[in-house]
């Protein structure tokens, strides 16, 4: 009952928290830009006290947010006792981290979570909905990946590379395959047909694509490595390496 009386008695300051970050699981998401104007209107009519605003472009999937790490450390601090953001996922989705909100609303630490659209007080109930939608959000992510993962998988069957298309031929997004890059392909076969001649070296090739305008994505000359890695993938003899093994492709 003291604590009751005590957050209610005392004032509650606010972190406002808007993230997202680029990955599917945030496509849906509104903007940084509609969560924060969404927030401050919300605040207005709440009468909420928000004395800073934290913007992340990350994903919470994982640990290690830098931004969401400096404010809890500054609620552990006592500079704000409140939190508030668009909805539960927007803090986490991974259980550590909701772990974490849920112990600081038990120890005090923080008075209250609030979202437009999610109800969350500060009661075993609250804490009981939150937990639940906190176990959403990391359910709907693990899900996501599997399902990511059995497509994956689906392409490998189907003798397609599900990854980025290397020198020589391009991804095209339309049909989601790989294509022949028309014009550099004859660059990478001309290269494979100077290293097979007698005396030629792997710098040899790298200066001949140096030469032919083929450079590294920083815009440098190509590693005596990575023309190696070029001259021995089986990518460019029809198959390609995924997951450990040699597969037979349709490129």
């Amino acid at each position: 009952m003291s604590t009751m009386q005590n957050t209610i008695s005392s004032p509650q300051k606010f972190f406002l928290y808007a993230r997202k970050s680029t990955d599917v699981e945030d496509k849906q998401v509104l903007s940084i830009e509609a969560q924060i104007t969404e927030l401050r209107a919300y605040a207005k009519i709440e009468g909420l006290n928000i004395v800073e605003e934290f913007i992340e472009k990350q994903s919470a999937k994982i640990l290690g947010r830098p931004i969401f790490g400096k404010m809890l450390a500054r609620i552990e601090k006592g500079e704000a006792n409140g939190i508030l953001a668009w909805h539960p996922d927007r803090l986490a989705r991974n259980s550590v981290d909701g772990g974490q909100l849920i112990f600081l609303l038990d120890s005090g630490g923080l008075a209250a979570l609030k979202f437009p659209t999610f109800w969350c007080e500060n009661t075993s109930q609250g804490k009981f909905m939150l937990n639940i939608a906190f176990g959403q959000s990391k359910y709907y992510v693990d899900s996501l990946a599997e399902n990511t993962k059995r497509g994956l998988r689906q392409k490998v069957r189907r003798g397609e590379y599900p990854a980025l298309a290397p020198i020589g031929y391009l991804n095209d997004p339309r049909t989601k395959t790989i294509i022949v890059d028309k014009k550099r392909a004859s660059l990478i076969r001309k290269a494979f047909e100077l290293y097979a001649k007698n005396g030629s070296c792997l710098e040899d090739v790298a200066t001949f694509l140096a030469q032919s305008g083929i450079h590294s994505k920083n815009g440098k000359r190509l590693h005596r490595d990575r023309i190696s890695f070029i001259l021995s993938n089986p990518f460019y003899y029809g198959h390609f390496r995924y997951g450990g093994e040699i597969h037979e492709g349709k490129h």
